[in-house]
């Protein structure tokens, strides 16, 4: 009862016995029964992870919105409600999703929650090893797509009459011109590119920035606006990347790969 209520008064419940340290991942679980948040965050933390506990579906957006976590696990006490979790987490952002499933869940239930965005689905029963292996799996995966873009399935995108080919880093306007971008800038568009008309969180533009060179949180938005120019925004027309407000920045535009 007293976890309850103080999660019910803060929102989020952890931290209190978890190293803060950048090097431990951060996972964030999506629970309605106290039990298995626990349970599962107890676990994680053991085992160098650092979990961030949310009960419901506000808190877990508010979470997701301030502070992108590095993967979110969606627990199977949320029921019929885990496909509306999921929705309304892939508007916001394309963190990994790890949903845990009732033994009730038909065939049919695991693929619709693939092709809504989920990441991979565990069926009960299972263990907490196991969860761990696939976290650690998915975390690993998405730290080497961002270290390597390349190994992406689209490497050639296109969007509003804008050519991206991440294979040679080069940008093409409209026009034909080539426009060239710096480390940071090509790090932002690839981003951007592989999740259009989503709004991407800052946390996350600066995890995917990080990984060509050194930036902080004060100046992604300076390299947002230096960007944006590339794109040709000239303050007359609604820019490419617009602002999500409280949220981050979205793509405004619709991607096809080449």
């Amino acid at each position: 009862m007293l976890w309850a209520i103080v999660e019910q008064l803060m929102g989020v419940m952890d931290f209190g016995s978890v190293s803060l340290t950048k090097k431990k991942p951060s996972v964030l679980i999506v629970d309605y029964d106290l039990v298995t948040r626990r349970t599962i965050a107890d676990y994680f933390n053991h085992h160098d992870m650092r979990a961030v506990l949310a009960g419901d579906n506000q808190t877990m957006l508010r979470v997701v919105s301030c502070r992108e976590p590095d993967l979110v696990v969606i627990g199977s006490h949320v029921g019929t409600d885990a496909l509306h979790l999921l929705r309304g987490l892939r508007s916001l952002s394309v963190v990994p999703v790890i949903l845990l499933a009732g033994q009730r869940y038909e065939e049919t239930d695991r693929i619709v929650a693939l092709e809504l965005g989920a990441d991979d689905v565990v069926t009960r029963p299972f263990g907490l090893p196991e969860l761990l292996a696939r976290v650690r799996a998915n975390v690993r995966r998405r730290a080497m797509d961002m270290l390597h873009p390349m190994r992406r399935e689209g490497q050639c995108y296109r969007f509003a009459g804008w050519q991206f080919d991440q294979r040679t880093r080069q940008l093409t306007n409209p026009v034909g011109h080539s426009v060239t971008l710096t480390k940071g800038e090509f790090a932002l568009l690839s981003a951007f590119v592989v999740a259009p008309r989503r709004p991407l969180t800052r946390e996350h533009l600066l995890k995917a920035t990080r990984i060509h060179e050194d930036v902080d949180d004060r100046s992604i938005n300076v390299r947002i606006l230096r960007l944006r120019r590339k794109l040709g925004d000239d303050g007359r027309h609604p820019p490419l990347i617009r602002t999500e407000r409280a949220i981050g920045y979205v793509l405004d535009a619709d991607v096809q790969i080449a």
